[in-house]
């Protein structure tokens, strides 16, 4: 994948809180014990939000002349839906947008519908010397070894080929809440360039900071075929690209900055299961990645000796692992008794109000080790979800959230939009 943390150089208008370490008016307590506590960002991420497969209804399930598929997703504002199927009777041809793929919002967040053929291009694979398309093509056909290039009117060997808006039909329509449905419709019938559609695969990439993290998923202009868009553009075979999308699919997410709470002789002063949002910043946090609110609500609290909110360094947001390279992870000594209690708080950048916390009444502030296995994702219930990283009222996406009013409950898994890795996969807290 061609995504590196220098794409992520967004983190100076998003999830930036004022980063401070504060505390009560306590005296040093001499039975009082050093322990450090780290938080790791260890998702191991995907650059592609989404992806997926489309075919016929018929034996074989290719799109015949007239016949309709659709393509339902999810995204945000930046991102764009991109897809392939093969020119049928043809011996390498394939019909994509071009990359990143099919915009599907104004500039100023307005969803577009309606037809949005004219993003459609014809693609030579580069495989395989061209014939005559049409039902009597012979394939596989000669061996070539050429770039991927766009057909325009006329392919390399001089066969001739109406514009791909005019042989595809695509049609956009918004369903709400981020959910698009496109629509292709084979429009061939009876022309020149009549040709069923093979079976073919989309993809969505998550968008960081204003750049996409894979802007070319499928295929690359003049560069050599990869991935296997040959086994589509040849022989309408969508599998061996399929696996490799989905390979590259799955959870992308950036941690804010993480509140630590030192307490003693009250319960997690961060929030209850079951309760609605307090008011005292939680919401900040869900909503903004903001933890400063809450920090200085809880430094006046009775029972909570200290408070620190902990960016990391440089990119202030704790980034996953992307590409191999270690995610972030930050660190604070405590200075601790016994009875005292921890808890933290972190938002999943990439939700709409989704935060990591410590589940019950924390954990005793003196064990050693992993204690990743207190921490739970809740909903905070103020912010109408969407589909992670592909919400357009997502804040750290660009968007402004949809107020509610619901309990703070755990996120479902899986939930209505997809399946995530379990907690230990998330963020990783450890005591020492």
């Amino acid at each position: 994948m061609n995504y590196i943390r220098k794409t992520l150089n967004w983190t100076a208008a998003t999830l930036l809180p004022l980063a401070f370490i504060a505390c009560t008016d306590h005296m040093d307590d001499p039975t009082s014990q050093k322990m450090m506590i780290t938080v790791e960002n260890v998702l191991d991420s995907r650059p592609l939000v989404e992806s997926g497969t489309f075919k016929g209804v018929g034996t074989p399930p290719v799109i015949l002349p007239g016949e309709s598929v659709t393509i339902k997703f999810s995204a945000a504002k930046g991102e764009a839906l991109t897809y392939a199927t093969m020119y049928g009777w043809a011996n390498d041809l394939f019909f994509a947008p071009v990359n990143p793929g099919i915009q599907v919002y104004q500039a100023d967040g307005t969803p577009i519908e309606g037809d949005v053929s004219s993003q459609i291009k014809l693609w030579d694979n580069g495989t395989r010397i061209n014939k005559a398309p049409g039902k009597t093509v012979m394939h596989p056909g000669v061996t070539d070894s050429q770039n991927i290039k766009e057909v325009k009117g006329v392919d390399a060997q001089g066969n001739t080929y109406l514009p791909a808006s005019s042989m595809m039909q695509a049609t956009l329509k918004y369903d709400g809440s981020s959910y698009f449905t496109l629509t292709l419709k084979n429009m061939t019938g009876g022309t020149a360039n009549e040709t069923p559609f093979s079976p073919g695969v989309w993809a969505v990439s998550y968008i960081v900071g204003g750049n996409l993290l894979n802007p070319a998923p499928l295929y690359t202009m003049d560069q050599p075929t990869a991935n296997g868009m040959t086994s589509i553009a040849e022989a309408g075979d969508n599998a061996p690209l399929s696996n490799y999308l989905t390979g590259a699919t799955g959870i992308f997410t950036p941690l804010s900055p993480i509140l630590v709470v030192v307490y003693n002789g009250i319960d997690n002063p961060i929030f209850k299961n079951g309760e609605n949002d307090r008011g005292e910043g939680l919401k900040e946090l869900a909503q903004k990645g903001n933890a400063d609110p809450l920090a200085a609500f809880l430094m006046g609290k009775p029972g909570v000796k200290k408070v620190y909110v902990l960016p990391a360094p440089t990119t202030k947001v704790l980034l996953p692992i992307i590409n191999g390279q270690p995610g972030s992870s930050v660190s604070q000594e405590l200075d601790v008794v016994a009875g005292d209690r921890i808890a933290i708080a972190t938002m999943y950048g990439f939700s709409n109000d989704w935060f990591f916390t410590s589940m019950g009444n924390g954990t005793d502030a003196t064990q050693k080790g992993d204690i990743s296995t207190g921490i739970k994702l809740y909903d905070n219930g103020t912010a109408v979800d969407q589909f992670p990283g592909a919400g357009i009222t997502q804040f750290n996406l660009a968007g402004t959230p949809l107020t509610e009013s619901k309990a703070i409950m755990p996120v479902p898994n899986p939930n209505p939009f997809t399946t995530l890795p379990e907690i230990n996969h998330f963020i990783k807290v450890t005591l020492n």
